[in-house]
């Protein structure tokens, strides 16, 4: 969490929380254009999976009912809701493209960030910055390169409040993903909601997650 942002949460009336998409791509790009490692003017391409209980209450009964026959792309006209949050909060000055889907499976979401000329040295130090910006967070992390596992599970971190983000790439071409992982019911949602409450009543920022 950005300095002073926490008393900035505890001493107000009203707080916004972010969308599922927005927390996972602003996690990822606002540390590494305030490092210098992204060009806040770049056109990012961002990209991901969630559950179908990201879409509401319609897309859930589309799916629970056999309506939906799989997973789909969406948003592809550039029209995503979260696309001017995610720009202003990233503090970039371009909007992003953005093509999420939705998988056939409820909860779980991975988002991910390409730089296809990052290269060797600012994949290192793009894990760095992301170490450096969530220090001492209780609730968000940093994978490691030397642990990454060949597949990226969206499920993998259903039922908490974690984040956990990573940093992938081909030393040898330069191309690198950054990549999100949260339950988009949890960190993405309610938990974000639960973690701001604690801090607005002065309570443990963990109570009840």
């Amino acid at each position: 969490m950005a300095m002073g942002q926490r008393e900035a949460i505890a001493g107000a009336t009203r707080v916004s929380n972010p969308g599922c998409w927005s927390t996972c791509a602003i996690a990822l790009i606002r540390p590494l254009v305030q490092a210098g490692l992204i060009d806040p003017a770049r056109a990012l391409s961002i990209s991901g999976i969630s559950g179908y209980s990201g879409g509401g209450k319609a897309m859930i009964a589309e799916f629970e009912t056999g309506a939906a026959h799989g997973g789909f792309l969406y948003a592809a006209s550039q029209g995503h809701k979260h696309l001017p949050e995610i720009t202003r909060h990233g503090l970039l000055s371009e909007t992003p493209v953005f093509v999420p889907s939705v998988g056939q499976y409820a909860q779980g979401m991975a988002v991910a960030v390409h730089l296809p000329g990052l290269g060797a040295k600012g994949m290192t130090e793009a894990e760095e910055a992301l170490r450096a910006a969530y220090a001492g967070e209780r609730f968000v992390g940093l994978v490691p390169a030397a642990t990454h596992e060949p597949r990226v599970d969206p499920q993998r971190l259903n039922g908490t409040n974690r984040l956990d983000l990573s940093v992938h790439g081909n030393p040898k071409t330069g191309a690198a993903t950054l990549i999100a992982v949260l339950d988009n019911l949890g960190k993405g949602a309610s938990g974000a909601a639960v973690q701001n409450l604690n801090l607005m009543l002065g309570l443990d920022e963990g109570a009840g997650l």
